[in-house]
């Protein structure tokens, strides 16, 4: 009689604890950047906000004031808050600043080659148990995780613009991210008192997926003549119910982030539904970005703005 002998299954693996983010990097002082800056020090985290241009990190000191004020006035903050906030708030760059960080938040461009190459230049200077998260709002995780020295610790944490308004944060695991990591990625969220969206690392995550391709779709419309910007808008705002129009926020987001969205989506995901309108990539191709440039749909240059179509 023949008797299988099973080996005995293996004792549970103690779960690691939750590494604690007690001070905070952030790279990029624009509009990301600087929103992302605002809440944690707000929340309490020494933050050290890095970018190459000292005039950025000027213009975002001033900008995470005047954001500051305007909670002030609603009586969400006293002044004693914002000014233990902006003490919190130091400003470097270079990376070298990075090296007591227990996280470092990339809040760079959304070009690819861009956040590789402010990976390579960073980890040099971050202790080993640093975590490492970036702010894309589409690029795979993964990939970007794998460019590092420490894919394992690498996650993605998208915030919302403007990120002090917005309650969201997409929190998106690379296949090689590890589960203390995302834990505390989690632990940083709620402190900041977002609430968060776990997605898979497909293409664009949960938010972009469906929000761009509905702005992509309200330019064929233009395009295509179905309808002017100012229709377009209104009939979104008044018969959806949405606050803002597919254009106007498209010139809120930058038309250059859609296009760039809307490219990773029609790469990543080889579906003609996806396809960039061209008339999106030739407001782009002008300059023509949206609120940060003066010019979109509409023309800032004006008060109210008018369309420019």
């Amino acid at each position: 009689m023949n008797v299988e002998v099973r080996p005995a299954p293996a004792a549970p693996q103690a779960l690691l604890p939750t590494p604690e983010i007690a001070r905070v990097g952030i790279v990029g002082a624009g509009q990301m950047g600087n929103g992302i800056a605002h809440v944690c020090a707000l929340a309490g985290l020494p933050v050290v906000l890095a970018d190459v241009k000292p005039e950025a990190l000027e213009q975002a000191l001033a900008t995470i004031a005047r954001n500051m004020d305007r909670q002030i006035s609603r009586n969400t903050i006293t002044e004693a808050d914002k000014a233990d906030a902006l003490a919190r708030i130091g400003t470097v760059t270079d990376y070298a600043g990075f090296a007591e960080a227990d996280m470092v938040i990339e809040a760079a461009t959304e070009k690819e080659d861009v956040k590789r190459a402010i990976f390579k230049a960073l980890t040099p200077h971050l202790k080993k148990s640093c975590m490492l998260a970036s702010n894309t709002s589409s690029i795979s995780i993964t990939r970007l995780g794998a460019s590092t020295d420490r894919p394992e610790k690498f996650i993605g944490m998208h915030f919302m613009n403007p990120v002090p308004v917005m309650k969201l944060v997409e929190v998106i695991r690379g296949i090689a991210t590890d589960e203390p990591t995302f834990q505390a990625t989690q632990a940083l969220a709620q402190k900041l008192h977002k609430t968060t969206a776990v997605s898979e690392d497909f293409p664009a995550f949960i938010v972009n997926r469906i929000l761009v391709p509905m702005i992509n779709e309200a330019v064929y419309a233009l395009y295509e003549g179905v309808g002017s910007i100012a229709a377009i808008d209104m009939a979104m705002r008044l018969g959806a119910n949405h606050p803002m129009g597919p254009l106007e926020l498209a010139d809120f987001i930058g038309l250059d982030t859609c296009l760039s969205i809307m490219q990773v989506l029609y790469e990543g995901l080889s579906d003609s539904k996806y396809r960039p309108c061209p008339l999106l990539v030739k407001y782009v191709e002008a300059g023509w970005l949206g609120r940060k440039t003066g010019r979109g749909f509409y023309d800032y240059t004006q008060t109210p703005p008018r369309p420019t179509r």
